[in-house]
């Protein structure tokens, strides 16, 4: 049996940045390989979705929903913390004006249409094998960099 002291040293090593930043990536890696297995990442795929030839996509975004809404509801009714021990809160959402639904609906809208993918899943493409998704993520970082830069004076 470990002295008490060693348990604590890796009970604190598991919430170290590296450590967390790692248990990221992994996550991130499962879930491009089940975004190309599930072949939401196909063009043809997206086509079928908006010409209503297939229920495929529709099926797999109504179940996203259906997690998220349900994953919601336990947060708000449970009151759960963090492994941090912070408590989880979602605070209600401001919808001002709406220019940043409109706008940002739109460049993510033409985004996607220029692509053939959105923002997340261009990382799993890249990684699947098509590097021509390399200038569409240098883009994205370069429009988040934008963004960011830009942000303390565009309207919110």
């Amino acid at each position: 049996m470990k002295p008490a002291k060693h348990v604590a040293l890796e009970a604190s090593a598991l919430h170290s940045p590296r450590a967390s930043s790692l248990v990221y990536v992994a996550i991130g890696m499962v879930f491009g390989i089940v975004l190309v297995k599930s072949e939401v990442l196909s063009w043809f795929r997206i086509q079928e979705m908006f010409r209503f030839q297939a229920f495929h996509m529709y099926g797999i975004i109504g179940s996203a929903l259906v997690v998220a809404a349900g994953s919601v509801a336990i947060l708000k009714r449970y009151r759960i913390a963090a492994l941090d021990g912070e408590l989880i809160s979602l605070p209600p959402k401001d919808m001002g004006r709406g220019y940043r639904y409109w706008i940002g609906g739109t460049v993510f809208g033409l985004g996607w249409a220029l692509t053939g993918a959105c923002p997340g899943p261009l990382f799993a493409l890249f990684g699947a094998g098509v590097p021509v998704m390399s200038v569409a993520v240098v883009s994205a970082i370069a429009g988040a960099w934008l963004y960011g830069y830009l942000r303390p004076i565009l309207p919110h």
